[in-house]
């Protein structure tokens, strides 16, 4: 169960907002999955079929799709022909298949919102670059630095079984322990470099006043028992006292 940030391939749980990126909105976060198990991302961006010219600009929309999740950001431009450099959320080579394998992107920044079709995208260190539809030059390209860029949910690569999720699917679910006691709502994913760990809030009392209580819980087997997403439950085996 591993994941990545932003700056070093990992995403924490207190993360400053990037640029251009909107209050509460929903970031990628990464895989999480059984300890021993990790995954490369393959590269299948490559040269596409010409596009059609309705396909060839970057278009503004009004909103961004109902699905749509942030996966990472602009940087800058890359090179001379219109690519761009993308800081994902979670490591290209790890958790940013969305980027390597979606046809049609959407950015944000501030309150402008647009959408394009990406032509070509790959790794590049520990980012990604991309070619869009509509992008032919360096200084069209540096007209997107600092959006944010968004992928439909639907769009991201199926994971291989049952015990992968994506973090943003784990967020909101609640946990209780395996004698039934609810210890609170996943409100964010930490990883700590060896496997995700699940931070959870509950509604707790300090000096006679309501307080927001936390618990961190590694997200590995040996404490999480169930996943369930239908029911939006997770079990572990922890103590309340913990």
């Amino acid at each position: 169960m591993s994941a990545r940030d932003p700056q070093n391939g990992r995403e924490g749980a207190s993360s400053q907002p990037k640029p251009g990126q909107d209050a509460g909105a929903a970031t990628f976060g990464a895989f999480a999955r059984k300890p021993g198990t990790r995954r490369v991302a393959a590269d299948v961006s490559g040269a596409q079929k010409p596009e059609a010219k309705s396909d060839a600009v970057i278009e503004t929309v009004v909103a961004l799709p109902e699905d749509a999740v942030e996966v990472g950001y602009i940087a800058d431009a890359y090179g001379l022909k219109g690519w761009v450099k993308i800081v994902p959320h979670a490591n290209g080579k790890l958790g940013g298949d969305a980027l390597l394998t979606a046809k049609r992107w959407w950015f944000a920044k501030g309150g402008e919102r647009k959408s394009a079709r990406c032509l070509q995208s790959k790794v590049h260190a520990d980012t990604i670059v991309a070619r869009l539809a509509g992008c032919d030059d360096r200084n069209a390209a540096e007209t997107l630095k600092g959006y944010t860029v968004h992928i439909a949910r639907g769009d991201f690569p199926k994971l291989d079984d049952e015990d992968e999720f994506y973090w943003f699917d784990l967020i909101g679910l609640d946990v209780e322990n395996e004698a039934g006691v609810a210890l609170g709502r996943i409100a964010d994913m930490i990883d700590n470099g060896a496997h995700s760990i699940l931070r959870i809030e509950y509604p707790a009392t300090k000096d006679g006043k309501p307080v927001t209580g936390e618990r961190l819980i590694p997200f590995v087997g040996v404490y999480v028992k169930t996943v369930d997403r239908a029911a939006k439950r997770i079990v572990v085996d922890w103590d309340a006292d913990y």
